[in-house]
C-alpha cells in the first residue's frame, strides 16, 4: 500500500490526497486545478494558517515577519530560497503580524522575524532573527528530520 499524505492546497485550501511517492511529481489541486507546490512561501491569513495546521500532513514552517522590519526584509529572499530547497517535503509560509496580530499572540511572538515550525499542528520548534538560506535549511531539516 502506498503512503498518502494530505497536502492543502495554498490557493483555495482544498485538503488533496497525494501519494507520497508522488509528492515531487508538481501535484495539482484536485478542486482548482493549482500547483499544490510552487517554490515560493505562501501568505497566510488566519484560516488558511489554521487549515494548513489542522489539515495537511506536510510540515508547515512560519515565517512570522512585518514591512516595517528591516531583518525580516532582508530575510524574505533568503526564505524564498529555503522554499526552492525544501518544498514539497516542507511548506514554508509568512504570516504577516501586523495583518494577524493574534496568530502570533497565540504563538507568543515577541520578536520579529521569528520562525516556527509545525507538525501534525504542533510547534516542533522555533528560532528568532533573521537567517541566510544554508543555515536555515539545516535548522528545518535538523528539526523535522
Amino acid at each position: 500500500m502506498t503512503d498518502v499524505l494530505h497536502v492543502v492546497c495554498p490557493h483555495c485550501q482544498a485538503a488533496n490526497r497525494v501519494p507520497a511517492a508522488r509528492l515531487r511529481e508538481h501535484p495539482v489541486c484536485g478542486k482548482c486545478k493549482s500547483p499544490l507546490f510552487s517554490g515560493k512561501p505562501v501568505e497566510l491569513d488566519a484560516p488558511a494558517f489554521q487549515r494548513q495546521l489542522a489539515a495537511s500532513d506536510v510540515p508547515l514552517v512560519v515565517d512570522f515577519w512585518a514591512p516595517w522590519c528591516g531583518p525580516c526584509r532582508a530575510m524574505a529572499p533568503q526564505f524564498e530560497r529555503a522554499a526552492r530547497d525544501l518544498e514539497p517535503e516542507v511548506r514554508l509560509a509568512k504570516v504577516n503580524t501586523e495583518v494577524e496580530p493574534d496568530i502570533a499572540a497565540r504563538y507568543g511572538v515577541r520578536s520579529i522575524p521569528t520562525l516556527i515550525a509545525f507538525r501534525g499542528g504542533r510547534e516542533l520548534a522555533r528560532q528568532a532573527g533573521a537567517q541566510d538560506a544554508a543555515i536555515l535549511v539545516r535548522w528545518v531539516r535538523s528539526v523535522l528530520g
